[in-house]
């Protein structure tokens, strides 16, 4: 099984043999993504920042997210992972970037979001973003672990 280490390692990698620096956008993570990242020596050769917002406020201060788009699709969903993911690179001296918003848990979920929703979404300067979206099971430090795997290999792909 792939650690965080490992995947943060890929990436790093990665983006050092083509001259890119990253950027993370983190709601639901809370830094996790950007702290896998910089656990690693030398990392500052790659990571340029990474923007903890937890708050819709957060996402549009920030990350420049419309709130109206937030308020049409909810935090949780592709276009605001896609709207943070671009905002991260807009906001930052990075070439490829990746953001993740989801609903961690125990509680906040519902019929349409359930608890473990993850939405994903990696930019690239010059290039069309990706998304995913995965509900993860197991308990709230399990949805985040899983969904920093996910982010991490998401980051490597783009920047690849």
């Amino acid at each position: 099984m792939t650690t965080a280490r490992d995947a943060a390692r890929r990436v790093l990698d990665i983006c050092a043999e083509r001259g890119l620096m990253a950027a993370t956008a983190e709601s639901c993570t809370g830094g996790l993504v950007a702290a896998a990242l910089t656990a690693i020596a030398g990392s500052s050769a790659v990571v340029d920042r990474g923007f903890v917002t937890y708050s819709n406020e957060a996402k549009t201060e920030m990350l420049g997210v419309p709130m109206a788009l937030i308020q049409q699709h909810g935090a949780v969903s592709e276009p605001v992972a896609r709207a943070m993911a671009e905002g991260a690179l807009a906001h930052s001296r990075a070439q490829v970037s990746v953001a993740i918003t989801g609903i961690a848990g125990p509680g906040g979920g519902s019929a349409d979001k359930p608890v473990g929703l993850v939405h994903f979404a990696a930019a690239r300067q010059g290039g069309a973003a990706k998304t995913r979206h995965h509900v993860f099971t197991g308990d709230r430090d399990s949805v985040r672990a899983q969904a920093v795997l996910t982010a991490l290999d998401l980051l490597a792909e783009i920047a690849g």
